[in-house]
């Protein structure tokens, strides 16, 4: 190689790297200012009906104590309009094709539309640690894991998709949480029978202080224990996340009351059926979606304005029953509240070679927060087979933003589960702590045989 050509390449890698540079400190500008700190749009839409960001929720109401119920703060709104398969062809435009689907499939499914409010809110500390993110954060391993961001999200201005599912994935839900729902499959003429669940949450990622260095590959201990009906109960689930599942994947056991043996799970992933599902969603469907995301192509379609489950408090409230909310074919749409909001949207297709029940997955997630709020799902002959909902509130005691209850409806059987159902129990405790010694195979085993 010549002297000339050497300089040349040299040069022009020196101000590939400028312009990179300073791309990436542009970027970083725009957080705090014309975006919000998690990288959404601040500015509301053009006619008002999406407002400005100006902080979310930043304090409880008044009277509200860490595990109580969360009360409403929008009680007083009214009903805007409801869209229903008869009108829907005129909101059309503002829908996804589930949705769409769900109102055409259904005459009783309906979608009352509030007032939007943009209330997801998180901590300083996810704020600064998702600008210093802007920084470093990468994709490394084709997509199949993330490096050098630790604690908030690692892509706030997304290039890609996978860029955009890694960001639902490693959103902030808390230091640590326990939470005790319920779970229910109803038939198509509405008879269920309800799985409790205990589960616990130690987000490693979050946590105050965390590293990149010091993870070690895990992200999340997860450990899942039923407690009704009393054929299922005491069996245990325990789950190492790991960021990258192709270079390590996730670590998993379950606690067998009939054996009373603690056994390794390799099929807790992809589409195996996840617990007690009565195979109405697959294990990565769980928080809408989880886990590598290796058999996917993921292509990144853009920011649309969208009917979204926003501000559930209806929906979470202590003063339902379960009964209240199950229903044949849908929960009770009576008591769901749908909003105007942009979402990112990222359409899933399966690898060439890679084995899934779903071909394709399109995904919808809330730009305020990162959390996926819909997602449409097709079979191999690319016809749709099943919608999921994220019904999700601002846990505002953290704050964070999350479900409070997940709905997977299979057009097809014309059956669904509901998943996350806490109005007859009791709340998040965002308080929870536990060490890393709760959460291995030896005190698994103590635990299950206690």
């Amino acid at each position: 190689m010549s002297t000339i050509k050497r300089v040349t390449q040299i040069v022009s890698l020196a101000v590939l790297l400028v312009t990179v540079s300073a791309e990436t400190a542009a970027e970083k500008g725009q957080l705090g200012k014309n975006l919000t700190p998690m990288g959404a749009i601040k500015a509301g839409n053009k006619d008002g009906s999406i407002p400005a960001w100006t902080g979310g929720i930043t304090s409880p109401p008044a009277g509200y104590k860490p595990g109580d119920h969360h009360p409403d703060p929008f009680a007083n709104d009214k009903v805007l309009f409801t869209i229903t398969g008869k009108n829907a062809d005129q909101y059309k435009d503002k829908l996804s094709p589930g949705q769409m689907a769900m109102l055409k499939t259904y005459a009783s499914y309906k979608m009352p539309v509030y007032k939007t409010h943009r209330s997801a809110s998180f901590p300083k500390r996810i704020y600064d640690a998702t600008l210093a993110n802007t920084s470093t954060a990468k994709i490394v391993d084709n997509g199949n894991g993330v490096g050098d961001a630790i604690q908030g999200i690692p892509f706030p201005i997304p290039k890609s998709g996978i860029e955009v599912i890694w960001n639902h994935i490693l959103r902030y839900r808390g230091d640590g949480a326990a939470r005790f729902i319920a779970q229910a499959a109803p038939t198509r003429g509405g008879n269920y029978t309800l799985v409790k669940f205990e589960d616990e949450f130690d987000f490693l990622y979050s946590k105050p202080g965390a590293k990149f260095a010091d993870l070690n590959n895990k992200i999340i201990l997860f450990k899942q224990k039923v407690v009704a009906p009393a054929r299922l109960a005491g069996s245990i689930l325990l789950v190492h996340e790991t960021m990258n599942q192709v270079k390590e994947p996730r670590k998993a056991w379950v606690y067998n009351t009939g054996q009373r043996r603690v056994r390794r799970a390799p099929n807790v992933a992809y589409d195996n059926p996840g617990t007690a599902s009565d195979a109405m969603r697959t294990s990565d469907q769980f928080d809408m979606y989880n886990g590598s995301p290796d058999r996917y192509n993921w292509k990144l379609v853009g920011r649309k304005e969208l009917y979204v489950p926003y501000n559930s408090y209806k929906l979470h409230s202590d003063s339902l029953k379960y009964t209240d909310i199950l229903k044949p074919l849908h929960i009770n749409q009576d008591l769901t509240r749908y909003e105007l909001h942009r979402v990112w949207v990222v359409d899933a297709t399966l690898k060439k070679g890679a084995r899934h029940i779903y071909a394709r997955r399109t995904f919808y997630i809330d730009e305020d927060s990162w959390q996926i709020l819909l997602v449409d799902q097709y079979d191999g002959r690319g016809q749709l087979w099943r919608v999921s909902e994220g019904h999700s509130i601002n846990y505002y005691e953290v704050p964070t933003f999350w479900t409070t209850l997940e709905t997977h409806y299979d057009l097809q059987a014309g059956r669904y589960l509901a998943i996350g159902l806490d109005n007859e129990s009791k709340m998040y405790d965002f308080s929870f702590k536990r060490s890393s010694a709760d959460y291995t195979p030896a005190a698994l085993r103590r635990e299950g045989t206690r």
